[in-house]
């Protein structure tokens, strides 16, 4: 199931959201991604005030990737994008729940989501195939 347009929030609920969120010391915040219509837990990142805000203006979900130290617009390089359906705070205000309209995988491993190793017959394994090959999609 498609979304006709991704939900997008005027400039005094960013602000509003912003204001709930218990940032860490880093200045971030656990963000998890979930598929809105079948509630399939897609992925854990992280955001900061500027990913919150960007996300929550544009309806194209952002995440700080701590790695490169800089805004992860999920899909600029894969085309693996997530539009945002809603966006909720839990009731510490230290983790976000994401609900997303994910298009194509959400794991830069090609999977469809990050959650693709478990504990089977006492043994830690690989239960999801790779869909993508992320070396010639792009690795986000």
């Amino acid at each position: 199931m498609s979304i006709a347009a991704p939900m997008t929030f005027p400039q005094a609920a960013i602000n509003q959201m912003i204001a709930a969120i218990q940032f860490n010391a880093q200045g971030l915040v656990a963000a998890i991604a979930q598929q809105h219509d079948t509630g399939e837990v897609l992925m854990m990142a992280w955001m900061d005030r500027d990913a919150v805000a960007e996300t929550m203006r544009t309806g194209r979900v952002c995440y700080w990737s701590r790695s490169r130290r800089a805004p992860w617009r999920k899909g600029d390089t894969s085309g693996h994008i997530q539009q945002l359906v809603d966006l909720r705070v839990d009731c510490d205000g230290d983790t976000l729940l994401v609900e997303v309209e994910q298009t194509g995988v959400a794991c830069h491993t090609g999977r469809h989501n990050c959650f693709f190793r478990a504990i089977r017959n006492g043994e830690l394994e690989t239960i999801a195939p790779i869909e993508v090959d992320m070396t010639t999609a792009g690795r986000e």
